[in-house]
């Protein structure tokens, strides 16, 4: 009898060890998660979890700015890196916590449940998937939470009219693509934060945040009659300029400086040519940079762009302008410079730029132009002068017309340039002479001697060729006075352009960065 028990017993426990392998222990959130997918996939994922068919389900949408990737002014598009957070109550996701362990939430596949279609309005990416994969919270109460990370890349018009120191406006329209309002409503789901969340931001590089905030509308669109709710989430941006004040502004203002010592150069240098022709080259080199980071399709063209434009076009004036301060520089004495020219040049900008140093005198120019016309008025005498020394005959030449028949005892002087003549004498008289009257004089006159009348010939021809070459001399004093007219003429233009182009180059600064700087981040306050 002994022996049959044991093997019955023997027989059990290998019975018990087969049967208790083959059953799987499952924990009470394994079990909960079976049973709640279960009986959705047998519901279907597709349809909202609401009782009646009128009914609305409210989604609660939030969003949290984590980092502002990158701000593509050339195709206008804004990619920022956030939390979108999704809450709302699904009826078919309730359970009692007592059967199941008192357990309060389970995380499950967001696949395998219902969401709502949550769409970016004003997207701009090619991917087809905005969102990284991330569970759903579920509470016994039927509330769903769903976090995705996502990366959005969303369109905003650019305004580059202040690039770079421009504020950006830029917006983030979230709706339902295919619910309307009265199937499915959006609300905000942070009630103490009037835009994004920015715990966990991280500061651009970049980029400044000036204001975040978010607005609830319902549209009407022309394809649909039902209203349509959607939030907008706007973010205003301001650039750091640190960068591009290096890059750009640092060398225009370098440049611009550079442009004025084009009139500093003295005319005579070539270097004045050449010196505009390579900064209106540099120039170019920044317009290049600089339309590489602005999109070519703006309704604006940004101020600093005009700048370098504006500088360019003056640049290239100024390359004009001083080749008509050298043509003026080394025109020479072929004619006079005008008269008005000559006052408004010489009289009054000489004065009012403190250039008389450099300019003669108005009392040598006085003199200079006195000389000037004299030498002028005895050019005719001079050649009658020289026209009666060719006509006369051998050597019977008196000194004066008026004298002709009279001889008179001459004298050597000297005129006022230096030259010798032969002058009479009215206190000379003859050794026997005693004073009497007129008629006794004009008898006792004692003829000249021959070889005096050849003497006085000769130093007449001498007075006539000193003459000539004292003209001459006139003549070329008179050039030389001319062409140093045109230099300080042309001096004084180079400095007349020196400061109206300084002028203009405070003026468009101040016209660039006056607006920037007192800027104080006004953002238009329009709704899409």
């Amino acid at each position: 009898m002994a022996a049959p028990s044991v093997q019955v017993l023997s027989l059990a426990f290998v019975c018990h060890v087969v049967l208790t392998q083959g059953i799987v222990h499952m924990s009470h959130e394994k079990r909960l998660i079976r049973d709640l997918i279960g009986n959705y996939s047998e519901r279907g994922k597709m349809g909202r979890p609401v009782a009646e068919q009128n009914d609305t389900i409210t989604i609660s949408y939030g969003m949290s700015l984590i980092q502002i990737l990158d701000l593509d002014e050339r195709n206008q598009i804004l990619t920022t890196n956030v939390w979108a957070t999704y809450n709302w109550n699904d009826m078919y996701l309730v359970w009692n916590e007592s059967e199941y362990g008192d357990i309060t939430t389970v995380r499950v596949n967001n696949n395998d449940i219902w969401k709502p279609d949550i769409k970016l309005y004003n997207y701009a990416d090619t991917r087809l998937e905005e969102k990284r994969e991330a569970l759903c919270v579920l509470s016994s109460n039927g509330d769903v939470v769903w976090i995705p990370q996502a990366v959005f890349k969303s369109s905003c018009s650019i305004d580059i009219r202040h690039f770079p120191f421009d504020i950006q406006t830029c917006r983030m329209k979230f709706g339902s693509w295919t619910y309307d309002g009265s199937k499915l409503d959006l609300q905000f789901l942070y009630t103490n934060v009037t835009g994004f969340e920015m715990t966990d931001y991280i500061l651009s590089n970049e980029w400044d945040i000036l204001e975040s905030s978010a607005k609830r509308n319902v549209k009407y669109y022309p394809c649909c009659p039902e209203p349509y709710v959607d939030l907008v989430f706007k973010l205003v941006i301001r650039r750091k300029v640190a960068f591009y004040s290096y890059i750009l502004i640092l060398p225009c203002v370098l440049l611009s400086s550079v442009t004025l010592v084009l009139f500093w150069l003295p005319p005579e240098s070539p270097a004045k040519m050449q010196l505009g022709m390579n900064i209106f080259v540099a120039f170019f080199v920044l317009l290049l940079l600089l339309a590489e980071s602005t999109p070519p399709a703006a309704s604006s063209i940004p101020l600093i762009g005009a700048y370098y434009c504006l500088n360019m076009i003056m640049i290239t004036m100024s390359t004009l302008l001083s080749a008509v301060v050298v043509n003026l520089y080394f025109h020479g004495p072929g004619t006079k410079v005008p008269r008005v020219f000559r006052r408004l040049m010489l009289d009054f900008f000489a004065r009012v730029f403190c250039m008389q140093k450099t300019l003669m005198d108005k009392k040598e120019r006085v003199e200079r132009r006195n000389s000037i016309a004299y030498s002028a008025n005895n050019d005719a005498n001079a050649v009658t002068v020289d026209q009666a020394s060719n006509g006369r005959g051998g050597n019977n030449v008196n000194l004066n017309k008026n004298n002709k028949d009279k001889r008179h005892h001459v004298d050597f002087k000297y005129d006022r340039v230096g030259v010798f003549e032969l002058q009479p004498d009215e206190n000379w008289r003859p050794r026997n002479y005693s004073m009497g009257s007129e008629t006794d004089l004009s008898d006792r006159i004692v003829p000249l001697p021959s070889h005096l009348s050849q003497l006085e010939a000769d130093v007449r021809e001498i007075k006539l060729q000193l003459k000539r070459l004292e003209e001459k001399g006139a003549a070329k004093a008179h050039k030389e006075y001319l062409a140093r007219e045109w230099k300080l003429v042309a001096l004084v233009l180079d400095r007349l352009f020196f400061f109206v182009y300084l002028v203009a180059i405070v003026v468009s600064a101040l016209a660039l960065f006056e607006t920037t700087m007192f800027q104080t981040g006004s953002v238009d306050e329009s709704d899409t």
